[in-house]
């Protein structure tokens, strides 16, 4: 029974970074992008502390603290700056 749930295992793994993979949220083309001091802005004004904002794979890349002091990394869509995903750094 075990040696069936490491191919089993690596299926999952390879569907869910297929579904990653797939994810088109960010491609947009870039004369469609909202500068990125608009979505500093607007994340300011929601009470965030933005450390860094950069582009990685064609989204925006956030470091910074959320208002209640949580540390994290967020990925915004760079046309809507509807956030994608995010995690604590913490």
């Amino acid at each position: 029974m075990k040696p069936v749930l490491i191919p089993m295992s690596l299926v999952l793994l390879l569907a869910a970074a297929a579904a990653v993979a797939s994810d088109d949220s960010c491609n947009v083309p870039q004369d469609q992008w909202q500068p990125q001091q608009a979505l500093q802005t607007k994340l300011e004004g929601e009470g965030w502390t933005i450390k860094r904002i950069k582009v990685d794979d064609g989204c925006y890349e956030v470091y910074g603290v959320k208002p209640g002091g949580e540390r994290v990394e967020a990925y915004f869509q760079p046309k809507t700056l509807e956030m994608i995903n995010s995690k604590s750094e913490d």
